[in-house]
């Protein structure tokens, strides 16, 4: 089993709070790119790529357009269709053109159909008084297998009535009877100006 991932949280009191969350698999994934256009926002064709909305994935071995090629840079997919993967912040109307070839690598996402999960914040990682408890259950965690997202969901109602400074938290997610630590981390509390 891996251990969980280590993520620091910010939280502004009083204001409401999204954190949105992937789950990764081991599983590499490679699509041979048939197309990209000098556009802006860049569009690059793959067909059946196979990648939600707001998934990152590596651009590489294209020829021509070597602005793009990277083995070590993620970019976030903004938009797609069943062959198409859009990148909103990337003007690429100034590239050089595409000759040929390419490859989009990204990490296959684990599938959430039937997933719940749980999280717990306390003042520290000793403490037995929990300060909130979120879950799938309560709307403080929502599940979407579609974009294969786990968000995080706060209130302001729910952040103004905090009065940590700084807290820990971890969050696991439940298949049936299997259980896996998912993210950890530190919370950190500002007071908020504006009340």
């Amino acid at each position: 089993m891996s251990l969980p991932t280590k993520h620091s949280l910010k939280i502004i009191q009083g204001s409401t709070f999204q954190e949105v969350l992937r789950w990764e698999s081991a599983t590499k994934v490679y699509k041979p790119i048939t197309a990209i256009g000098n556009t802006a926002p860049l569009v690059i064709t793959a067909v059946g790529h196979g990648m939600p909305i707001g998934w990152r994935c590596k651009i590489n071995n294209v020829a021509g357009m070597k602005e793009l090629n990277s083995s070590t840079n993620y970019q976030i997919v903004t938009g797609t269709t069943s062959d198409t993967c859009t990148f909103n912040y990337v003007n690429a109307v100034g590239f050089t053109p595409y000759v040929s070839g390419g490859i989009l690598e990204y990490n296959a996402p684990t599938s959430l159909a039937g997933v719940t999960a749980r999280m717990q914040i306390r003042e520290k990682l000793t403490s037995t008084t929990i300060l909130d408890e979120l879950t799938t259950e309560n709307g403080k965690l929502v599940i979407d297998d579609i974009l294969k997202t786990i968000t995080i969901v706060l209130s302001a109602t729910v952040t103004q009535a905090y009065t940590f400074k700084s807290a820990v938290y971890s969050m696991e997610l439940v298949n049936g009877s299997i259980v896996t630590p998912f993210i950890t981390g530190n919370i950190t509390l500002d007071t908020e100006i504006t009340r």
